[in-house]
């Protein structure tokens, strides 16, 4: 999720090249990826501005599946586990 929200949140694109739409196995140079402000080719728009063909995503880095991870919450608690275990002395098999 972390490369949609740095589109969301992005406040300036640069033109880059990439795969096309059409054909991935064709580079074109009109993309368009979020940015930094004082990027050189920064170009003021927000992310609602970049045509959908033109939308060249972040790619996923492991600092935003890191950030992902620490704010993702479990969804098995203590509780569950327990219940596992006992199904599993009861019945005799994992999973």
């Amino acid at each position: 999720m972390q490369p949609v929200r740095k589109v969301q949140s992005a406040t300036h694109f640069k033109q880059v090249r990439g795969p096309s739409r059409d054909d991935p196995n064709v580079l074109v140079d009109d993309l368009l990826t979020p940015c930094s402000p004082g990027d050189p080719q920064a170009q003021e728009m927000t992310w609602m501005e970049v045509p959908g063909e033109k939308l060249l995503e972040p790619i996923v880095s492991m600092p935003d599946m890191l950030r992902s991870l620490a704010n993702t919450k479990p969804t098995v608690n203590d509780q569950d586990l327990e219940k596992l275990k006992k199904f599993t002395e009861d019945f005799g098999q994992e999973g």
